[in-house]
């Protein structure tokens, strides 16, 4: 669990480096909207998840303009309703010895 720390009300946690597959579209709109708003990738996630963890919407009217633009320009077509319905695709151009 974290702790409160003195100075400005801040939390001290304890991060561990993962590796996460995830759709490359999908990323790359996180990557941009985290550099949009000055955090890093993984703050932002934790943000997105805390967020879902209480049942609250973690993005704002601004934040999803900026997604929704985002994802014209990497093409990212998919949405909530597909969530449950993507299966992998060997990445193309790519042999693994």
């Amino acid at each position: 669990m974290g702790t409160r720390e003195e100075e400005g009300g801040r939390r001290s946690v304890e991060r561990v480096q993962t590796g996460v597959r995830i759709e490359r579209r999908i990323l790359l709109v996180l990557k941009a909207l985290a550099a949009s708003h000055g955090m890093t990738l993984g703050d932002l996630v934790e943000g997105i998840v805390l967020h879902a963890f209480e049942g609250a919407a973690p993005f704002g009217p601004e934040s999803m303009a900026k997604i929704r633009s985002l994802k014209q320009v990497y093409g990212l077509d998919l949405d909530a309703s597909d969530s449950h319905l993507l299966v992998e695709r060997k990445a193309r151009g790519k042999a693994r010895k």
